[in-house]
């Protein structure tokens, strides 16, 4: 792997980018949100990082507190995978039984 990216060194800049913005948005290092997008800007995920500006002061909000929706969202997730199996089978009365006596 390290000598391919070696050959390839805008694929070797885009990796590093994409560890460096990993860490920031995982660990809340303390590297520059902007610094780094402007980085990637010059990747291969230039239009990725475009987007992160589109929604700058979302993830500023998302460093800045301790909070995170993953256990909502993964709740969500589930309710919607078995909705869509039942689908067609039976009404509201089945759904909520199933969610709510779920193991």
């Amino acid at each position: 792997m390290a000598r391919f990216l070696a050959a390839e060194p805008a694929l070797a800049a885009t990796s590093r980018w994409v560890k460096a913005m990993d860490l920031l948005l995982r660990k809340k290092t303390k590297a520059s949100l902007n610094s780094l997008l402007d980085i990637g800007e010059r990747t291969l995920l230039a239009k990725f990082a475009m987007g992160f500006r589109r929604d700058l002061s979302a993830i500023k909000n998302a460093l800045a507190t301790p909070w995170t929706t993953s256990p909502v969202e993964g709740q969500i997730n589930k309710l919607k995978m078995i909705k869509r199996t039942m689908y067609g089978r039976a009404g509201f009365q089945l759904l909520r039984a199933r969610i709510l006596h779920a193991n």
